[in-house]
Formats: C-alpha cells, structure tokens, sequence
C-alpha cells in the first residue's frame, strides 16, 4: 500500500499505524514509483530472506549449548547431501540416511520408548533455529512435567516430515519438530512448531498440528509453549494429531458457564 506524501510541515496520518506493524503500508510516493529509502528498504529485506534460506546450521554450536543446558542430544542428516540438492529435492529432506536411522534405532533399544521428542531442524530458516528454538525448548520444557524424553536430535538438511522417521526410529509416542520457516519479507527469522502424535513415515500435514511465527515480533515463547502443551495434552488424550486435535487454549468459558471440555471430549 502507498500513499503520497503529506505536505511540507504536515505530519504524515499513517505514520502513527506504521508504529504498529513491520508490514509494508504508508510507504509514499516518487512519481509513480516508490521513494527510494522504501526500494532500498525492501531490496535488504529481500537480501535477508534469501540469506536465510542459505545460510547454514552451527549444530555444533546448538549442541554445545544443548550441552550446557544439561540436554542430552545427537545429530542426525537427511538423505539430501548438501543445501542445492535439499532446495530441489524436498523429497530427499524428508528422509533419514540409512546411517541415521540405524544410530536411532541402536539407541532406542537401550532405552525405555519415550513420551515425547524433540527435533531442532533446520528447515528453510536456520537463523530462526539459532534464535528461537533453546528459548523455546526451555520453556516447552518446564510445562510438560511426567513426560519421559528422548534426546533431543538436532536434524540438517530436514523438511518436517524427516520427525515422523525420527520419532518411528526413536519409538517415540509424540515428535515435535521445531523447524526454521520459509523466511517472509519482514519475518526471515520465524520458526514453526509440527507436533505429530504416532509418528511414522507416510503421514500427511493433516495429521500435524502446526504453531506458527514463534519469535518475540510475533508469537512470543511463552504463549507458544502453552499452546503447545495444550495440544500434547489434547494428543495423548485423543490418541491422535492433526485434523481432529483442535487448539482451543485461548478459548475462555463466559462468567458462570460450565470449564471448557479436554481436547477431544467436547
């Protein structure tokens, strides 16, 4: 959306509304074309975008602070080699390599199958990972008491299906995949929350739930972590994910009237 101009000493009326947003409205006129500083303004939000998609995941980094907050890991890779093949074959990010199924699989035998895991995935974003997906993790963590975890796995190269063969190797009974989102024009950071109940590969996105734009300009951490215990809640309750797991946690019950039903009870 543009506007013109206000006249020399006027204040401009939208500049009150641009307080508001990131979005691109009021930008004014040249002409017929948009004033410079808003060409060169979209022209590095573009450049941030694109970055985003490229640049790749420290996983080293993300295990050392993994490490630091006491939170056993391992990494695994999907089937797509490098960032070119992953950008053309998304088919191939949704896949493990036969090398990280098998160090899953080993793992699991060793262990008690676990409530939930975890997966920090890079995606399309993986400035939104390195940002969000710790202070996210933390504070998931401190809402879900009782439930048994699996290591979290770190995952490159990963589209969001790559937690369903990550949670089938893990014998997991719930996988959430915390995953960089393609990055928009004002939002290059953006991380997405994918809960998936009974995962196994071959699972469609109506059988996910999706929590979107985590980050502090959009959905702040807090109020993610809660929708997402809501809907792990739902999940276990229902015995199932997506379509049929509706999130009505910002729902509240009128003055007098009967407490929402659980997830899956209404």
């Amino acid at each position: 959306m543009t506007t013109r101009h206000s006249a020399p000493g006027v204040p401009d009326p939208w500049q009150a509304l641009r307080q508001h947003t990131p979005a691109r409205i009021a930008l004014g006129r040249s002409g017929d074309s948009l004033p410079t500083s808003a060409l060169l303004e979209f022209g590095l939000a573009h450049a941030l975008a694109r970055d985003a998609v490229h640049l790749p995941l420290d996983g080293a980094a993300l295990g050392a602070a993994l490490d630091a907050a006491g939170l056993p890991h391992r990494a695994v890779h999907s089937q797509a080699a490098d960032r070119s093949t992953y950008l053309r074959r998304p088919d191939l990010g949704r896949q493990l390599t036969a090398d990280s199924r098998v160090a899953l699989e080993k793992a699991a035998q060793s262990a008690t199958a676990p409530d939930l895991a975890f997966v920090i995935a890079d995606g399309l974003s993986s400035l939104a990972v390195s940002r969000h997906a710790l202070p996210l993790l933390h504070a998931s963590l401190e809402l879900l008491p009782g439930w048994s975890m699996a290591p979290v796995v770190i995952a490159e190269q990963a589209r969001v299906a790559l937690g369903d063969a990550i949670g089938e190797a893990l014998g997991a009974g719930t996988v959430v995949v915390l995953i960089g989102e393609r990055p928009g024009l004002s939002s290059p950071d953006s991380l997405g929350i994918y809960l998936t109940h009974r995962p196994r590969p071959g699972l469609t996105d109506a059988d996910r739930n999706c929590i979107s734009n985590v980050r502090p300009e959009g959905l702040p951490y807090a109020v993610a972590a809660r929708k997402l215990a809501y809907l792990l809640d739902g999940a276990r309750r229902l015995g199932r994910s997506g379509l049929a797991l509706k999130d009505d946690s910002g729902l509240e019950a009128l003055p007098g009237a009967a407490p929402l039903a659980p997830p899956g009870q209404a």
